[in-house]
């Protein structure tokens, strides 16, 4: 509980309070005590000038406290006072005290020297063990040799000290109240304030990998909580769509890898039944090189889509000229396309460069055009364009084929996704579902915008649009 954040904010709170609360206490006996000293220093003066009057100087240098009359309230303080005054010479020899005391009061130096010197002085002393202030007050010059003489009246501060301690008693006992009820106040408080926290902890601990549709609904009526909750259920958002592409990958990636892998074992079983002559052999074998190629390159993509995701993709991007690579892997597939009997038209004469990786361009390139032959009739054309537009580098692939249908167009990158097979020549879709997906891997890569649209005239048109060159790289 030390720990909880519901603790600790309520502590700082009563520490907040009880620090205050010290603090107004401190000032309050301050300012008391000076208000009481003042009082009795006031008291101690008028007295002091009540005896000093008493005090009679006989011819014969004798001195004594002469008896007058006096008020009242004179008399009442004189009662309460006289029993501590004593008369002193420049010297700090004592001359003359009241009967009342049978010592010498504690003489103060520094006060008899500055009263000597005409100056009313105060200084607080220990007189048989009990705590007094005394006022020492100049008589002028008395006595045979008229040397100077000092009055010392003195005030046993008891009753001071008395109500100082009732006075802290009494705030010590507000501070521990209020402090304790700032603390029951405060955990309260802090309890209301963190309980939409604990609901909406209640509600994300039983949301597991299988029930990642629920939302957290917690109530709370601060903007901080409300935005919490939000964020949560963004995050909450992302984390189901990662985990349906995870389990709709794991499924395809099973699909792909298990269709070659059974075609594979079925003609190698096959191959096994009996004898063959070396023809057949051979065609066998060359059918399982066919799927062991194609295992390979499903594992390729599966492996540059996993970096690709991780972060972890290699790239050398340097100044690349965008035009030679699209020749150079057109160059590459002209014979397949040649052999479908479809025009590879070629629109790249001027170099257009970009920062790029020119291997990972030469995979866009070769993907984009892969997947327009395999879509294209044949009799149809496939045009590689690259150039600019508003200054940037964009590499554009169209063909004559049968188009994109509209559900298809938001979801043609995604890993695994293939279209129809009726929409392609002859039926045949064949195909890791990758392609595309591996295009906007490495297009997002070099930071490109990759889109597929449909063309007004018929097919499709897939266009890659590059950043800005860098300065270093133009």
């Amino acid at each position: 509980m030390i720990r909880s954040f519901r603790f600790r904010l309520a502590v700082r709170f009563t520490a907040t309070m009880a620090a205050g609360l010290v603090a107004l206490s401190a000032l309050t006996l301050v300012v008391l005590r000076e208000t009481l000293d003042r009082q009795l220093d006031a008291n101690l003066l008028n007295v002091a000038s009540i005896q000093a009057a008493s005090v009679t100087d006989a011819p014969s240098g004798e001195m004594r406290f002469h008896e007058w009359e006096l008020t009242p309230e004179e008399a009442a303080q004189v009662r309460e006072l006289n029993r501590f005054a004593q008369v002193w010479n420049e010297d700090g020899q004592g001359l003359l005290r009241t009967r009342y005391i049978t010592a010498d009061l504690p003489l103060d130096r520094e006060a008899l020297s500055q009263a000597v010197a005409g100056k009313l002085a105060w200084a607080e002393q220990v007189f048989q063990g009990l705590p007094i202030r005394s006022l020492y007050y100049p008589l002028g010059r008395l006595g045979q040799q008229h040397q100077p003489h000092v009055l010392q009246i003195a005030a046993p501060l008891h009753a001071r000290n008395r109500t100082l301690r009732q006075v802290l008693l009494l705030l010590l006992g507000i501070t521990l109240t209020v402090s304790g009820g700032t603390f029951l106040g405060a955990w309260w408080l802090a309890g209301r304030a963190v309980r939409p926290v604990h609901e909406i902890i209640d509600q994300a601990e039983a949301i597991e990998a299988g029930t990642l549709e629920r939302r957290i609904s917690a109530y709370a009526d601060s903007r901080e909580y409300q935005r919490l909750v939000q964020v949560l259920n963004t995050m909450l958002e992302r984390l189901a769509a990662a985990f349906e592409a995870q389990r709709r990958f794991t499924a395809d990636a099973s699909h792909e890898l298990r269709s070659p892998l059974t075609a594979l074992r079925g003609e190698l079983e096959l191959a096994r039944r009996r004898p063959r002559s070396p023809e057949e052999y051979e065609r066998v074998i060359d059918s399982a090189l066919e799927e062991v190629q194609r295992l390979s390159r499903v594992a390729e993509d599966l492996l540059t889509l996993a970096r690709s995701d991780a972060g972890a993709l290699e790239m050398r991007a340097t100044r690349t000229d965008l035009a030679a690579c699209a020749r150079d892997v057109a160059e590459r597939l002209r014979h397949e396309a040649r052999a479908k009997r479809i025009e590879l038209k070629l629109d790249a004469l001027e170099p257009v460069a970009a920062y790029a990786d020119g291997d990972l361009v030469g995979r866009m390139v070769w993907n984009l055009l892969s997947n327009a032959i395999k879509f294209t009739p044949a009799g149809g054309q496939v045009t590689l364009r690259v150039g600019t537009e508003e200054g940037s580098p964009v590499l554009e692939v169209a063909d004559t084929g049968p188009g994109l249908p509209a559900e298809a167009l938001p979801r043609v990158f995604d890993r695994f996704y293939q279209a129809d097979p009726a929409r392609t020549p002859g039926g045949n879709a064949s195909g890791t579902g990758l392609g595309l997906a591996i295009v906007r891997a490495l297009a997002e890569a070099h930071g490109a915008r990759v889109e597929a649209a449909n063309r007004n005239g018929g097919g499709a048109v897939f266009r890659v649009r590059f950043p800005l060159p860098a300065p270093a790289a133009v």
